[in-house]
């Protein structure tokens, strides 16, 4: 992985021509869509049913990362809930927040691009920025996969010398219909 605070991008990463697979960071709310008890609720049953399906079919395609945060997050709860999402989260390499990754969060702040209650969101896009992820793979769409949002965050990242990973959910990111 690059080290953070050094920007080692190069067109061929995001291509990945070069046979890798893509780095994904796997945001908390897909752990918690992944381990959850059937929802009622229509679209959280088919966010969950699409999130197990993405698990099951394209995980293996990517390189996946969690964080600090994501473990903090998904220890809180229900401790039965949080230990599943624990299991889950413990195959998966976890990234450090970085002292530039943590001003770079303070930045998207302080610029009003994510909003104060959204720190924790903030926080998330700069780890997967400065760790030079492909894909933040959310099911946020109030503050990270919204597509009103895209443009300032890819300019905000990006006049830090970063490239935005595309922010997306499993549905997005189900592959291509060949």
């Amino acid at each position: 992985l690059p080290i953070p605070g050094q920007n080692v991008y190069n067109q061929s990463y995001l291509d990945r021509s070069d046979g890798m697979k893509p780095r994904a960071y796997i945001e908390t709310t897909i752990l918690s869509y992944l381990t959850a008890r059937p929802s009622r609720d229509l679209i959280q049953a088919a966010h969950q049913q699409i999130t197990q399906d993405w698990w099951e079919s394209r995980r293996g395609d990517f390189d996946l990362y969690i964080s600090e945060l994501v473990i903090a997050e998904i220890s809180c709860g229900d401790p039965e809930a949080a230990k599943k999402r624990r299991e889950i989260a413990s195959s998966l390499p976890v990234l450090r927040s970085a002292p530039v990754a943590i001003d770079l969060a303070d930045e998207l702040l302080r610029l009003g691009v994510l909003p104060a209650v959204a720190a924790d969101d903030a926080l998330h896009l700069a780890i997967a920025s400065v760790y030079e992820m492909r894909f933040l793979l959310t099911w946020n769409c109030r503050h990270l996969a919204n597509a009103e949002m895209t443009e300032s965050i890819e300019q905000a990242v990006s006049a830090w010398g970063y490239n935005p990973p595309v922010i997306c959910t499993p549905q997005e990111l189900m592959g291509r219909n060949e």
